[in-house]
Parts: C-alpha cells; structure tokens; sequence
C-alpha cells in the first residue's frame, strides 16, 4: 500500500512537472500628454494604442496580450520634461513596467531615456525621434513605431526641392525636435535659405514671425508646429493674406485631427508624412474602420503611428511564445525583426530600431464637404535615417 501512494504521488508530481509554467505578467507603462496645448496630440496617439491594444484582444488588466496577461499603465508628462521623467521613474519604480512606451516630444524621450535604458527595460517611442537615439546613443533597447526626427524634415527638403522652389523661409520651435527637423529639410533642399527663425516651444502668437516672412519675400514657407501652436499659425497665417503670394509646406501642422479646426485655409498646403491615410494596406484598412466606428472621425498619423505599437509587441511575443521579464534584449531584438500587419504595409528596422520606410506627398484640397487630406506623391521609397552609421557596433541589432 506504502509503494501504491509512493507511485500515485511519483506520478501526480511528474504530472504537475509537465504543465506550462504560469506566464508571468508583461506591465506596460505608457506615457504621453493629456493635459495643455499638446493634449490632442496625446489623445491621438493614446486612442491608436488603445485600439491596436483592441484589436490584439486585450481590452482590460489581466487579458491576455500576445499570449501574455497585460497589465497597462498612463502617465501624462504635461509636455514637461520634469514632469515626464517623474511619470517615467514611478512607472519602472513602484509599477515596475517593463516597457515604457508613448512620448511625443524629443526632449521629454531624452530626459526618461537613461532610467528606462539603464533599467534594461524596453523603451518603445510612439512619436518622439530625437536624432541621438538613432545615431551616437542608440540603445538595442530602443524600438520606434515613427521615425527619426530629421527623416521628417528631409522629405520635406526633398519635397520643397522637387516642386522647383528656389527660395524659403524656415519655422520651428526651439527644442531638440525643432532643430532636427530643420536640419533634415537642409540636407535634402538645395535652394536658398532666406531665413531661419527657431520660435519658443509652445508658442501661440506668430504675427512677428509672419511680419518677417513678408519682409523676405521668399517663394515659400516650410513650419514645423506641432500641437496648439499649428493651429494658432494656420490662424494668422489666413488672416494675414500672405499664403496668396508665398506656398506653405507644413510639418505635423495639417491632419485629419486638425484640419476642422484650421479650415478652409489649410487648403492648398503641402506636407510630407510616411503614412498615406488611403493605404491599400490590410493592417491600414482595419485601423482606420475601426477607429472611425469608435471616435467617429478619421484618424491622424499620430494614431496611426501609435496603432503600431501594440500590433508589433503582440506578434513579437507570439512569435517567441513565451515572455521572460530577465530578458526584454530578446523581446525587443525581435520586435525589430518581425513581421507584423502595420498601417504603413510591409518595411524593415534599421539597426537603430528606426524604420525604413516610405515617404508621401500629401497635399491639402477643397471637397464638397470641407477640405480633405490626399496622398499625391512617393518622395522616398525605403528611406534610410541619416544617423545609424553614428550608431555604435556594440549597440546595433
């Protein structure tokens, strides 16, 4: 009898022994602006998240997400770095995520970057491309679901440069962003510069600036103005009159979150994005149906870009199978290396975890029912960021 429940117990532990171990939980922490003039930008961003997270079938805590129980996490940096790295050390800290994911704004990345890095944890960029991150600090522990900030400001150099303009004025904010941007739109635009002018970040009052455009006379405008600051320029820019003799390139100015509010004077302007709104894409498709059934307008490339995010963590996670939080280099190598249903279709990581992607012309036009927002144009095909050769062979994958 003594030898009977020895081989029943021999049995039951080698029984327990077989079964899959209990999946530990993945804690994502996710951390963008919802409050001040760079809220809307957030919430678009936050909303793709939110329905990539959906349409990967985690709807709450404790869903599974790629195979893996989820567990999310929001932060609101209130476009301050401050602020943003408070947000960034309680989520690794007390909530001990595992990837911090989100942030729009270039100096916000560069101020949580060390803590999430130095953690070993994943840090997924839903929109910021600081040009360090791609070149001389790159991280294996990086991954980017955008684009380097200065490949944003190229093809709009290319685009300026390839429309036969021979004369322009630059517009920026003054932050690492800002000074990217018009850094790309140089090494791409080969026609005179009359003038650069690097405005304060936030900014809301731009008759100064537009004064000195007058003055310049210059063939066209190119403005980076992201958030509050595009509409308040596209504002003043109509009512001054100037856009009848000068062409306006427009950079995370002009989209379908903001073209309501700009109006009709958004008409006619030019701007450059890697994501065309009309993708054949199957991955694009489903996006943009499901986010117009749920907001009940169109998406910007901000949700696009957002949307990615979780549709490239799931299929990483599923194509490893399992998730081991001592080793998020694994995850995050593959999350660069594997295929996914993206908005954008199919493209490749550079060893900076930048994307190599394309890059379209889209142009503003009046329609029955307002303006609408329209691809005209391939400026790049599979355009490579200019700083991965910065990137150092020990941090490249």
């Amino acid at each position: 009898m003594k030898r009977l429940c020895i081989a029943i117990g021999a049995a039951a532990m080698a029984a327990l022994s077989a079964l899959p171990a209990a999946q530990a939980e993945l804690r994502i922490g996710y951390l963008t602006t919802l409050t001040g003039g760079g809220a809307f930008l957030g919430n678009q961003i936050a909303n793709g998240w939110k329905l990539g997270m959906e349409h990967e079938g985690w709807t709450k805590d404790g869903d599974l997400f790629g195979g893996v129980p989820t567990k999310m996490f929001y932060g609101d940096d209130q476009q301050d770095t401050d602020i943003g790295l408070n947000a960034a050390r309680k989520m690794l800290g007390s909530d001990k995520v595992h990837i911090l994911a989100g942030i729009i704004w270039s100096n916000v990345l560069m101020a949580v970057k060390g803590p999430v890095i130095d953690g070993k944890r994943i840090l997924l960029s839903s929109n910021a491309g600081a040009s360090p991150m791609a070149g001389a600090q790159c991280s294996p522990y990086f991954i980017s679901t955008s684009w380097n900030n200065d490949q944003q400001g190229e093809s709009s150099g290319a685009l300026v440069e390839k429309e036969g303009i021979k004369s322009v004025f630059l517009l920026s904010p003054n932050y690492q962003a800002g000074k990217d941007m018009l850094a790309g739109f140089r090494r791409y635009y080969k026609g005179k510069v009359v003038d650069q002018l690097l405005y304060k970040l936030g900014s809301t009052d731009f008759q100064a600036e537009i004064s000195k455009v007058r003055a310049a006379k210059p063939e066209g405008v190119f403005i980076f103005a992201p958030g509050a600051m595009g509409i308040a320029f596209m504002k003043q820019w109509n009512a001054s009159g100037i856009g009848k003799d000068v062409k306006l390139y427009t950079l995370a100015v002009v989209d379908h979150v903001t073209l309501k509010a700009i109006g009709d004077s958004a008409v006619g302007t030019f701007h450059a994005i890697f994501w065309d709104p009309d993708g054949p894409f199957p991955g694009n498709q489903k996006f943009v149906k499901g986010y117009v059934a749920k907001h009940g307008h169109h998406p910007s490339y901000f949700a696009a870009q957002g949307y990615d995010g979780p549709r490239l963590l799931a299929a990483a996670l599923r194509k490893l199978g399992k998730f081991d939080e001592n080793d998020m280099l694994t995850l995050a190598k593959t999350m660069r290396r594997v295929e996914f249903e993206s908005v954008r279709g199919p493209f490749k990581y550079n060893v900076n975890g930048i994307p190599i992607q394309d890059w379209y012309k889209l142009e503003v036009l009046a329609g029955k029912d307002g303006p609408t927002i329209k691809a005209t144009d391939v400026i790049f095909k599979a355009h490579v960021d200019s700083y991965w050769k910065e990137c150092p062979e020990t941090q490249r994958h």
